[in-house]
């Protein structure tokens, strides 16, 4: 039988990313092996939503050409990271009655009580797509479950559900762009959840961590306990920023900021303090934001495994000092888990490298309807678990 083949997309602000991935040939690993990888400057696009179709479909092409020359086969379909500013959560919390008559809890009492927890915050999904349903917590007759409820007795069940959401609009212009550049959609996924997958051990999940993907012009972050992501969170912040605050700090042009910031060496005249104090002042605001949601959460220096720093702007400098100073949490930077002859090195292919690892082994999650049909929630429960569970 033959391997099968998955390509996944990540589409950012500043660059589109390709890549194509086989399966192993026995199937015994997680890890599919890379065939095919290809990236292109990304236009058209702000804060991760698209201001311009064409330029956006164009960089696709141009980044999906290439790694259809290094694998040598035609890409026709694929899976698309959904990420940028419109990524939000809801929580609800719904319950139903246990329909056996010994009081049995089935698959089917689940599926009730979260299809109810999502009638009880429909007014807070106006304009938007859920991506993912993501069971938090059980409680059968009030007292909590610890593991899971199927087969245990009860009058009723209740349930609190995460729901990652984003703007329907975003969702279909992306869509839309994909399909310009003549490759069809399979299924998409959350940003953060897909570079999770390889940049996150279950350890880290199980102990309790928050995965931050430092963007050009966003961090996103994704907040795991007790292996499964309780949270996640994106906020209209970047490493752009950080140019930008160099650049008029100093008196430089972008280019010559952006170089400093990642550590080149330049011809500009600059006070090394006055560089530091603003690429620290920015970074600390970073955390800060970061530091918020997670007191919001409770979970304010309550994560043994602290921060892992992902993205383009996780090797700025001093990071991983300030992370540790701002947020009283071990931090380190991401290191992806991939093959030794893989044809990518750092973290910032990790979207686009977990969504081929979705593809091939999300089973049942990994459908058009995933997180959206409510008759298809259970079956999507399933795969999200073989996802975050070892």
């Amino acid at each position: 039988m033959a391997s099968r083949i998955a390509v996944g997309i990540d589409i950012g602000t500043y660059q589109v990313r390709v890549v194509i991935a086989r399966e192993s040939s026995d199937r015994s690993s997680l890890y599919p092996k890379i065939i095919g990888t290809g990236y292109a400057e990304s236009k058209g696009l702000r804060h991760g939503y698209i201001v311009n179709h064409d330029d956006v479909a164009a960089a696709i092409r141009v980044a999906a050409h290439q790694a259809e020359k290094l694998a040598g086969v035609r890409i026709k379909t694929a899976f698309l990271s959904i990420g940028g500013i419109g990524i939000d959560e809801v929580r609800g919390v719904g319950e139903a009655v246990v329909s056996r008559a010994d009081n049995e809890v089935t698959d089917l009492d689940i599926d009730k009580a979260i299809e109810t927890s999502r009638a009880n915050i429909a007014g807070k999904l106006i304009n938007r797509r859920v991506l993912h349903t993501i069971p938090l917590s059980y409680t059968i007759d009030g007292a909590e479950v610890l593991g899971r409820p199927q087969g245990m007795r009860g009058a009723k069940i209740s349930v609190e559900t995460l729901f990652v959401t984003c703007l329907k609009q975003h969702v279909e212009d992306l869509i839309e762009s994909v399909e310009g550049a003549e490759i069809a959609v399979s299924d998409i996924m959350a940003s953060p959840l897909a570079g999770s997958l390889v940049t996150v051990s279950n350890a880290e999940k199980k102990a309790g961590c928050v995965l931050a993907n430092i963007g050009a012009e966003t961090v996103s972050i994704v907040v795991f306990d007790n292996g499964l992501p309780m949270s996640m969170k994106v906020f209209k912040i970047g490493s752009m920023d950080i140019t930008k605050d160099i650049a008029l700090g100093l008196r430089i042009s972008l280019d010559e900021a952006e170089q400093l910031k990642l550590g080149a060496v330049t011809h500009a005249q600059y006070s090394k303090k006055k560089f530091d104090d603003i690429l620290s002042a920015r970074l600390a605001d970073i955390f800060e934001l970061i530091d918020g949601h997670l007191k919001k959460l409770g979970k304010d220096q309550m994560l043994p495994a602290g921060i892992i720093l992902t993205g383009g702007g996780s090797g700025i400098g001093p990071i991983k000092e300030i992370a540790e100073s701002s947020l009283k949490l071990h931090s380190k930077i991401a290191q992806i888990n991939i093959p030794a002859d893989a044809k990518i090195k750092d973290s910032t292919w990790a979207v686009a490298y977990g969504m081929t690892i979705w593809g091939l082994t999300g089973d049942s999650f990994a459908r058009p309807a995933a997180g959206e049909a409510i008759s298809d929630i259970g079956k999507s429960i399933g795969g999200f678990f073989k996802q975050f569970l070892p």
